[in-house]
């Protein structure tokens, strides 16, 4: 497990699946592809102005609708290296896990950190830290399943190392 570094990109309640990626992309399945149209009907500059470890920021029910996932793919391959949220939708956690992106639950951090803050996220610590504003939360540490999908890279790379099929 690591320490993530990253600036916020903050959003507020609610954040679907159909703006996280909008469903005429889900033709395809390229990461590339869906990086570049990343949150686009929310924040049509997203997808230009995230940059590789940024992190997501947002209130309750974060991947909430269709069980897409597309949606945590296009974050991560945007270059998204976690999400926090006050909460989320389990399927969107779970998709989220099975492709290795980061996701924390911390209310009190997402309410807290503001867009454009530097945080640092210590994953195996269970530590939030705004490194702008100050401020330190703490949330429950991974799973330990969890914490192999995401040492993995997620469910597939985790499967095929487990079976000896690299």
């Amino acid at each position: 497990m690591s320490v993530i570094r990253g600036r916020v990109h903050k959003y507020g309640d609610h954040v679907d699946t159909d703006v996280i990626i909008p469903a005429r992309y889900l033709v395809t399945t390229d990461p590339a592809e869906l990086a570049a149209h990343a949150m686009e009907d929310l924040d049509p500059d997203f997808a230009g102005r995230v940059q590789p470890g940024d992190v997501v920021v947002a209130g309750r029910n974060f991947g909430c609708g269709s069980s897409r996932e597309h949606a945590p793919l296009a974050l991560k391959a945007a270059g998204v290296s976690c999400v926090v949220a006050a909460s989320f939708a389990r399927i969107f956690y779970r998709n989220a896990l099975n492709i290795g992106l980061p996701i924390v639950e911390c209310a009190e951090a997402a309410d807290a950190i503001q867009a454009g803050d530097e945080v640092e996220i210590d994953l195996q610590g269970g530590v939030i830290r705004d490194l702008t504003r100050g401020g330190e939360w703490h949330f429950a540490p991974l799973t330990d399943i969890a914490k192999e999908l995401l040492d993995a890279g997620g469910l597939v790379p985790l499967v095929r190392r487990k079976l000896g099929v690299e």
